[in-house]
């Protein structure tokens, strides 16, 4: 038997992402956000990186790139060239602090190329070190805020957004946008896009 309660925390958990990213939006930085477009543009070779389930929204970032006509890669894939002084790598870590991609963004700092990161924490080791942040506000250490955490037990479901899910959404939608920027300023369409997706599916 349905209930009016069924399926709630799922319809809970997707408003709350929306106003989240309706957030984001609004505090925005857009000089930042000018800087990351200018660096892709101007740049011989893309390289993303990122983590787990931030990784994934880097490469769906490729994936766009690749689209609009770009030479990108992803760090870490055994066809991906070296990253030289005319490139830019942009890392994708809510914590900024994912061990694994600030040694890399290092790297890629010592051999002279720019460096771009997509964060919530601009005082951490990626921000500190990069030449573009652009601040995704995610999901903070101490959890989420004392009123939302206890309105959330009352209802019936402590958590509507689990571990870095508000980050890596947060980050995957602001990074289309992106794309629709930069389809905006050089005046790419869709269809042109389309030409450049893979056949073999």
């Amino acid at each position: 038997m349905k209930t009016e309660k069924e399926c709630e925390a799922t319809v809970a958990s997707m408003n709350f992402i929306a106003d989240h990213i309706k957030k984001v939006a609004s505090e925005l930085d857009k000089g930042s956000v000018t800087d990351l477009v200018t660096g892709i543009m101007g740049s011989k070779k893309i390289f993303l990186m990122g983590a787990g389930r931030s990784g994934l929204a880097s490469r769906a970032f490729a994936m766009r790139l690749m689209h609009m006509g770009f030479n990108v890669y992803v760090v870490g894939e055994t066809t991906t060239p070296a990253v030289q002084q005319d490139d830019l790598v942009i890392a994708v870590s809510g914590s900024g602090e994912t061990p694994s991609i600030a040694n890399l963004g290092g790297i890629a700092k010592k051999i002279g190329s720019k460096l771009a990161t997509i964060t919530s924490n601009k005082d951490s080791t990626l921000g500190r070190i990069s030449d573009i942040v652009v601040i995704v506000p995610g999901r903070p250490k101490e959890d989420v805020i004392y009123e939302d955490y206890h309105e959330r037990r009352m209802i019936g479901y402590p958590q509507l957004a689990p571990l870095g899910t508000i980050f890596e959404i947060s980050a995957l939608v602001f990074l289309d946008a992106v794309i629709s920027e930069m389809m905006v300023r050089t005046g790419a369409s869709e269809a042109e896009l389309k030409k450049r997706h893979t056949v073999f599916e």
